[in-house]
């Protein structure tokens, strides 16, 4: 549809917003073939920013069609409207740049109307365009749904319960309750309006409510799109009495986002690295920031910006950030991002994030920025010097010099840190290297001691390079290598025992003054004559001499296997070897004697008690066994048996079980009584041992499962065989 020349009238007074400001009232009606729009003009010679007015009204009186033109808003921001935008509340219109704003579909504008929100680089307003019908609304209903004035519009409903959806914008400033939209019925006279839902009889409550006569539909407080962007609400019509007579139909309520969330950085700390000498508009890090405004709307649409950079040297633009995407990039060249002359390897960025896009009304939100430069291996490390020196006595073992390098990169990276090699002159692996953590120097170590005689010089060679790679324009050049002259100092060496230790085998009980062994010491100082002389160092059983000239070793007492100072047939014994250098120098040599069994130790038995009740009915006493301190075959097998005394084998028996045990036992019942029983027993030796061993038996009382031996009678063998058997007959 056309614009009149109203309208027209209009666009040209708009298009002198630089010198005057014009206020606007408009009343646009609609009719079926024409729209009239009527304009009052007030002119103030002080301009303000924003819509020219803050209500449009419309009066609709039939559908619209697709691209129809509805009405147009007069916005200015007095600074000439630079990057002016017009976002609406109603998904189903658009609003051109010039503010006209036409159907993009066949529809119908809902009550009580939508919003516009103008945004420029200078300023944003929000304007509210009311609408209002007219025509084909009983006047009863009408009454309730639309008021202009003292006069009623008439709307033709084309169906019996309508709610048409509602935008209302968050943050609204009181009083409250204020109205925001109607529910629409053509139904009969005496009926009531119900709401339901989330934010109605559901948490949280009473935010919104309806008039139950009218159908208004009210809001009780502020309201925060952050928390809720839309409230879905059910409408129903019922009686007085409650009986259900329309619905339930939905009824959506919009929340119109405003900018009143800053951007916020929420992953910090920001910390980006980059190498030097990158090529310009190497990408180092990115910074993202949120804003909890509506993404489909500027309110949200963030530009970024580098506000602050320190050190401002080299360059004080060292940087560059995307406004868009976050993205910070290098901007100056290679040769300016070299860390070997930079004042400072670590920048730090005041990077400020702004909504509405950028522009001035927009709301800011600022995070740091650190960003290092990192050390590449640009440079070769060099020794210090073409040559160290070092000398060393020779026996010992650990640092003999400290090789210093000198490497302009950062020697807390792999760039800087120094790596050693010895590639020469080091055969028998008597020298080490390592790196001294702290001082990047190289710490050359005797690994295995050096000898004096053998070589008294020894020539290194030595290489160093980095822990990365180095760049491939750099190479590794002479002074990357040294040379290392260890000169070693003859230093008096003790006498050695070849072998150590020395192991015999002697059979114990040999004769006293038996040599044992030739014990032998060389002299390690092969370029000096010395003499050696031989000491005891450690005998612990005292068995043992040594010469003092030839080493030769005899013993002094009986070797004893059994001995406390034997372990395993084995005795140890420690000598020393002197020499007569200046000063002395002594060695330790260890002579093992292991030591063959000899049969010098006769069996005994055990147990040598036995407890018996005098009314058993086995006359088993007891199971005796044997233990010899010799090992096998000069221990076990042992042989059991009663000894020679006349009649003793009328009342005990001995029966062998195995090579180490026998049975005792009676051959018919005694009285209570100790009985000192002798029983012989003979080793597997050859020749053999035998001992006697006395076992005492006690015949005991044994009532109720108590044994009670205290009123055996104490009988006592005699030393004499006669009194011995007439006392072993008497107990018979």
């Amino acid at each position: 549809m056309g614009q009149d020349s109203s309208t027209a009238d209009t666009s040209s007074i708009c298009a002198r917003y630089s010198l005057i400001q014009f206020k606007v009232v408009h009343h646009v009606h609609m009719s079926k073939d024409k729209m009239v729009l009527l304009q009052a003009i007030t002119v103030s010679s002080n301009c303000t920013a924003g819509f020219q007015q803050e209500i449009y009204r419309v009066l609709q009186s039939s559908e619209y069609k697709k691209d129809q033109f509805i009405l147009k808003v007069l916005f200015d921001d007095c600074r000439g409207n630079e990057g002016l935008e017009f976002s609406i509340s109603n998904p189903d219109l658009r609003v051109e740049a010039d503010g006209s704003v036409f159907a993009l579909k066949d529809m119908e504008l809902t009550i009580p109307g939508f919003y516009i929100q103008a945004t420029s680089v200078h300023a944003q307003d929000l304007a509210n365009v009311q609408t209002e019908r007219v025509g084909g609304i009983r006047s009863s209903t009408l009454k309730e749904a639309m008021r202009i004035g003292n006069q009623s519009v008439l709307h033709r409903s084309k169906r019996s319960l309508i709610a048409p959806p509602i935008s209302f914008p968050e943050n609204q400033r009181g009083p409250f309750p204020k109205a925001i939209g109607w529910i629409i019925t053509d139904s009969k006279d005496n009926i009531k309006f119900q709401l339901h839902g989330k934010g109605v009889d559901e948490e949280p409550k009473g935010i919104f409510k309806i008039n139950d006569q009218s159908g208004q539909i009210i809001v009780t407080r502020t309201l925060d799109r952050e928390m809720i962007d839309m409230y879905i609400l059910q409408v129903e019509i019922t009686e007085p009495s409650g009986k259900l007579l329309e619905g339930p139909t939905t009824l959506y309520i919009t929340i119109i986002d405003q900018n009143d969330n800053k951007p916020l950085f929420r992953e910090g700390p920001y910390v980006g690295h980059v190498l030097e000498a990158s090529p310009t508009g190497t990408t180092v890090m990115r910074m993202t920031a949120h804003d909890a405004d509506d993404t489909n709307t500027n309110n949200a649409v963030l530009r970024y910006s580098i506000t602050k950079q320190t050190p401002e040297t080299p360059s004080p633009n060292m940087f560059y950030i995307d406004p868009e995407k976050g993205d910070i990039v290098t901007v100056v060249p290679p040769t300016t991002l070299d860390r070997e002359t930079l004042e400072v390897c670590k920048y730090e960025l005041i990077v400020e994030a702004k909504d509405m896009a950028g522009s001035d009304v927009g709301l800011t939100g600022t995070a740091t920025a650190t960003i290092i430069i990192d050390d590449k291996n640009d440079h070769a490390p060099v020794f210090t010097k073409s040559m160290f020196q070092a000398t060393v006595t020779e026996g010992f073992t650990g640092i003999i010099v400290n090789l210093t390098v000198e490497d302009n990169d950062d020697p807390a990276t792999g760039a800087g840190r120094a790596v050693f090699t010895i590639i020469n002159g080091n055969p028998d692996r008597n020298f080490k290297i390592e790196t001294n953590p702290k001082t990047n120097e190289g710490m050359l170590f005797v690994d295995k001691s050096l000898d004096y005689e053998r070589s008294a010089f020894h020539t290194l060679l030595i290489k160093v390079e980095n822990e990365d790679p180095i760049m491939p324009e750099i190479s590794y050049g002479p002074s990357s290598t040294t040379t290392v002259q260890v000169t070693v100092a003859d230093a008096n060496e003790p006498p050695i025992f070849n072998p150590d230790p020395t192991n015999v085998v002697k059979p114990e009980n040999i004769p006293i003054g038996t040599v044992i062994v030739t014990v032998n010491a060389t002299d390690q100082d092969i370029l000096q004559k010395q003499k050696i002389k031989f000491a005891q160092f450690q005998d612990p059983a005292g068995w043992l001499t040594i010469n003092p000239t030839n080493g030769t070793v005899t013993t002094r007492a009986a070797l004893d296997r059994e001995s406390p100072y034997a372990h395993d047939s084995q005795y140890t014994a420690l000598f020393l070897a002197t020499d007569d250098g200046f000063p002395v120098a002594t060695g330790t040599g260890t002579l093992i004697i292991t030591m063959m069994d000899v049969n010098d130790n006769p069996p005994s038995v055990y147990p040598t008690v036995a407890m018996f009740c005098e009314d058993s009915k086995d006359l088993n006493v007891a199971v005796l066994g044997a233990t010899d301190k010799d090992l096998k075959p000069n221990a076990d097998p042992f042989k059991f048996q009663l000894s020679k005394q006349p009649g003793i084998d009328k009342t005990w028996k001995v029966t062998q079980i195995n090579s180490t045990h026998a049975q005792l036992s009676l051959l018919h019942s005694l009285k209570r009584a100790n009985y000192n029983l002798p029983i012989v027993v003979t080793d597997g030796g050859n020749p053999p041992l035998t001992n006697s061993t006395d076992v005492l038996v006690q015949v005991c009382s044994c009532k109720k499962n108590k044994m009670d031996c205290s009123t055996a009678n104490s009988l006592h063998t005699s030393t004499k065989l006669l009194l011995i058997s007439v006392i072993t007959l008497f107990c018979l």
